[in-house]
């Protein structure tokens, strides 16, 4: 999401899709606010002093964490990212005395305690033989899903992430005597953010696609689903259409 460079359209699509859907559990693999006052492409520019800090956390109040618990009671997980360890990065580069206070820190800047989100500050297993981490573990691809396959390669789990702002699947089959003895995925969820929002962006051009992901779990067999989200605003799961055009 990076808010608040969010996309509002496409993230209340996806906020309304979750209430209606109920999945059982909701992950979110990182960038949830963007902190770029304290980003060191802003560090002593007019950006690090605009003292608009609080107002980006109260966005994520407002444009997520209240209207996701209106719907939604499930348990809900983030994973630690870049953009997330900013905080806590300024503080060790530029006021290093105040490492340690717990109110630094993203949890309760965030008021996650509030809103029963569970943060984890390393990759976590999500579903059998599979993992969630952010995407900036390893290297990045320019192929849509090559960033998380390769972390998979290195891990030996199948692996979601974000981080590239790319939606992709790639997976790899290894079989012996015509029977698969490891099957291992590589899965990016795509973004929320809104690019006219990245002005850092040449021409506005990226290789970046909107969506989220869908991991169907039966017992040890997981099933992963990329949902592309149109620049209408509409994506399609199991064959019906949710979200709406207009903001």
């Amino acid at each position: 999401m990076q808010i608040p460079y969010h996309d509002r359209r496409a993230l209340k699509n996806v906020l309304n899709f979750i209430g209606e859907y109920q999945p059982d559990e909701v992950h979110s693999v990182g960038d949830e606010v963007d902190f770029p006052q304290i980003s060191r492409w802003t560090r002593g520019m007019e950006g690090e002093y605009r003292g608009d800090l609080q107002g980006h956390c109260d966005a994520f109040e407002r444009v997520f964490a209240r209207p996701l618990r209106a719907t939604f009671t499930g348990p809900v997980h983030f994973e630690r990212s870049n953009h997330m360890d900013r905080p806590l990065a300024y503080v060790r580069t530029r006021a290093p005395g105040l490492m340690g206070l717990q109110a630094l820190k993203v949890p309760s800047l965030l008021n996650f305690e509030k809103y029963g989100i569970q943060w984890h500050e390393e990759p976590y297993e999500v579903a059998p033989g599979w993992l969630i981490a952010h995407g900036d573990e390893g290297a990045s691809s320019r192929i849509p899903g090559g960033t998380a396959i390769a972390l998979a390669r290195k891990w030996g789990y199948s692996v979601v992430c974000g981080h590239t702002h790319k939606l992709g699947l790639q997976h790899e089959h290894m079989a012996v005597n015509s029977k698969i003895t490891k099957e291992r995925f590589g899965f990016e969820v795509g973004n929320l953010m809104d690019m006219k929002s990245a002005v850092y962006l040449r021409a506005g051009h990226a290789n970046w696609q909107q969506g989220f992901g869908i991991l169907y779990v039966e017992k040890n067999r997981v099933t992963p689903a990329p949902v592309v989200i149109k620049p209408n605003g509409t994506f399609v799961v199991e064959g019906k259409t949710y979200g709406h055009k207009a903001a």
